[in-house]
């Protein structure tokens, strides 16, 4: 078993995914430094989700270590050997990596204040009191304080993926991962996400985004992580992979995302 780093925040360590005799993720091993947003690239299939969603273990590996800080994700020794964690064990683990995904999985029959508030009630025993005042506070956050006591029906579909933040902030989670959150949003509405986004990495937050807003990418993550096949082809800083790639296959798909969006 390999041993956590002296720096990063979370960790992850040959990182393998199969499903069946599908190998979807052949070795991943990546850092996230305390404060740094780090963005993954690359085309539909290649294990960017698949990669999030092992890191909270929504999916479990096949095999690797995930490490937030000096503690062993989703696995636990029992007796000389690890095992690995009931969901029941995992949950305090889960609260501190929070998640958003594509769609926005809001309770319809609640209240945006409602949806917030239920996690630190529910999973955390939280007062409600106390649960309100946490939730309007991730809502001013978001820009949406204003519609508190409206319901998701009544939003649209970026401001519902707006009080999807809130609710992954009201968590209070040492890292954020994102699951492409505008993927499933109408082209006007994106901005409004991504200036969100934008400013929770300005504030520090520790965040992995799955994203194929390119120019986003560059401009807002600390380091990019172009993946293929289920392995990282090429990382470094944002604006270098994203302007000078080294590898012929980032070239190749970033030339291609280049003429889509033009």
């Amino acid at each position: 078993m390999s041993s956590p780093s002296d720096t990063a925040l979370l960790r992850v360590h040959e990182l393998h995914k199969n499903y069946g005799d599908l190998e979807v993720l052949k070795g991943i091993s990546l850092e996230l430094k305390p404060g740094e947003t780090l963005s993954l690239i690359g085309p539909s299939g290649s294990g960017k989700s698949t990669c999030l969603r092992c890191i909270n273990y929504l999916e479990k590996p096949t095999s690797g270590e995930i490490w937030l800080g000096n503690e062993l994700i989703g696995q636990v020794k029992d007796g000389k050997r690890l095992r690995l964690m009931s969901d029941r064990e995992m949950a305090p683990q889960r609260r501190e990596i929070a998640m958003v995904f594509q769609l926005f999985y809001l309770w319809p029959h609640l209240n945006v204040r409602d949806n917030v508030a239920l996690g630190p009630i529910k999973a955390q025993g939280m007062p409600r009191k106390q649960a309100y005042e946490l939730a309007d506070a991730m809502l001013e956050k978001v820009h949406l304080r204003h519609k508190a006591e409206s319901y998701p029906e009544q939003l649209s579909g970026g401001q519902q993926q707006r009080v999807a933040i809130a609710r992954a902030l009201a968590q209070q989670p040492k890292v954020i991962l994102f699951d492409e959150p505008t993927s499933a949003l109408d082209p006007e509405l994106v901005g409004e996400v991504l200036a969100v986004i934008r400013e929770l990495a300005e504030e520090g937050r520790s965040m992995i985004m799955v994203t194929h807003e390119v120019r986003f990418a560059r401009d807002v993550a600390d380091r990019v992580i172009f993946m293929d096949g289920g392995r990282i082809v090429e990382q470094g800083p944002s604006a270098q992979v994203i302007d000078n790639p080294c590898h012929e296959r980032t070239r190749s798909f970033l030339g291609r995302m280049a003429v889509e969006s033009a």
